[in-house]
């Protein structure tokens, strides 16, 4: 069975040959560039120093390449946006190292330069002449975003400031979606998972706005939630205008990206922790629910594509309003979290949503676990989701780095002896 037809299958909640599988389709589903080098290495792909692209430079992902995925049998790439979390385009590529010694390959625009103390200063749009919108503290592994909040004067507060990097599909970006989903469509069997965002409401990672030379609004996380008690039309307001952009730009989209889409990712924003959800259901219905389902129904009565959530931790309550918000498929299955048992949830709601991941819990079994322990997990998430399809194999989130190259490969190879139909 060719990819695309096997995860269009298990979309629809259907057997295919073997379960589907996606390594890199999404920023949330990839694994960091230094454990790419590592399995490339590892597979005898390349000779040994040949570095790696980094596809998201934010958390420093690798790019799983044809050669990987077709080793690996994914079943899934992914479409994504021109340029950077950063504002930077994926262009113009140079060599650099992370602090470990992993030779990479970043864009032109990743313009960095050490402090004091040797962290590495990242800057946003690659201009070193603003400040600093991210930092990688020395020794590690990806960049944490830099409050750069002014002050807050509710009298002067205008929505408009936390719209700043929102705004209408440019030419050349329309150009880009079409060429690349051309390309991916034609030179690839794999699914198609596209990137175009905008409709990523209230994210914690994109609040702070590290695209932004001088960002205006709330960009400080802690005020942005307490703003939903304190400012709640100034958030609705923010939401409201960036909903009618989001819908906006699907539109232009839709018009030279065609039918050939599997999936969209709608919105990344983390709606859970390791104990509950981050807020009640009756504040996710005010704040979020109605604009969620307003993308979504758009999608859905103007294309074929599914729609994608992705939410880390314990989110097993508003579950049930993100299927009234109409998503179609739920990341990452975080089973490690209070109230996210596998079986429960895909008694509950398998028959609505594709569970897109759970493969292997990333938080303690990959980073720690033996190869047999993990090849146990794997053959279990496996017989528990994939039954009756519905399912989409990923790890839990991004495979970090440090994680022992023998345990990557242990997820690859159990998958491969147990992911066929019936799955005992």
């Amino acid at each position: 069975m060719r990819s695309r037809e096997r995860v269009t299958l298990a979309l629809e909640h259907r057997e295919p040959d073997r379960v589907p599988l996606d390594l890199g389709g999404s920023s949330v589903t990839g694994m960091h560039v230094s454990r790419v080098y590592a399995l490339r290495q590892a597979l005898n792909l390349d000779p040994p120093g040949t570095p790696v692209k980094v596809m998201e430079p934010f958390q420093m992902l690798g790019e799983i390449g044809p050669d990987l995925r077709k080793v690996l049998r994914v079943d899934v790439v992914r479409l994504a946006a021109p340029t950077t979390n950063f504002g930077f385009r994926f262009e113009n590529w140079k060599p650099w190292r992370l602090f470990d010694g992993t030779p990479v390959l970043v864009p032109g625009g990743f313009n960095t330069r050490p402090n004091e103390r040797g962290d590495i200063l990242m800057y946003p749009e690659g201009d070193s002449t603003v400040p600093p919108s991210a930092m990688m503290p020395k020794g590690g592994f990806y960049f944490d975003a830099i409050a750069r909040e002014q002050p807050l004067k509710d009298s002067n507060m205008n929505p408009q400031d936390n719209l700043e990097e929102y705004g209408m599909v440019s030419e050349d970006d329309l150009k880009h979606y079409r060429y690349e989903t051309e390309r991916l469509f034609n030179e690839t069997d794999n699914a198609i998972l596209a990137h175009f965002g905008g409709s990523s409401f209230g994210d914690i990672a994109l609040i702070r706005g590290m695209r932004l030379k001088y960002p205006r609004g709330i960009r400080d996380p802690k005020e942005w939630y307490a703003s939903h008690i304190t400012r709640p039309d100034y958030v609705y307001r923010v939401f409201q205008k960036q909903s009618e952009l989001a819908i906006a730009n699907l539109a232009r989209i839709h018009e030279v990206v065609g039918d050939r889409i599997a999936a969209v990712f709608v919105t990344g924003t983390d709606f859970g922790m390791q104990r509950g959800s981050i807020m009640s259901n009756s504040m996710y219905r005010k704040f979020y629910l109605p604009f969620h389902k307003a993308v979504n129904d758009w999608i859905h009565e103007h294309a074929p594509w599914k729609t994608f959530i992705h939410s880390c931790g314990s989110i097993e309550p508003l579950i049930r309003e993100f299927i009234e918000a109409r998503f179609d498929i739920i990341n990452p299955i975080q089973t490690s979290a209070v109230n996210m048992d596998l079986r429960k949830l895909k008694e509950k709601y398998g028959h609505k949503l594709t569970f897109w991941g759970g493969g292997v819990d990333t938080q303690s079994t990959l980073p720690f676990g033996t190869p047999e322990q993990i090849r146990k997990e794997v053959r279990e998430r496996i017989r528990v989701l994939g039954t009756g399809g519905g399912f989409v194999f990923s790890a839990i989130h991004n495979i970090q780095p440090e994680v022992p190259v023998q345990n990557i490969l242990a997820i690859y190879e159990a998958l491969h002896e147990h992911d066929n139909y019936p799955i005992g």
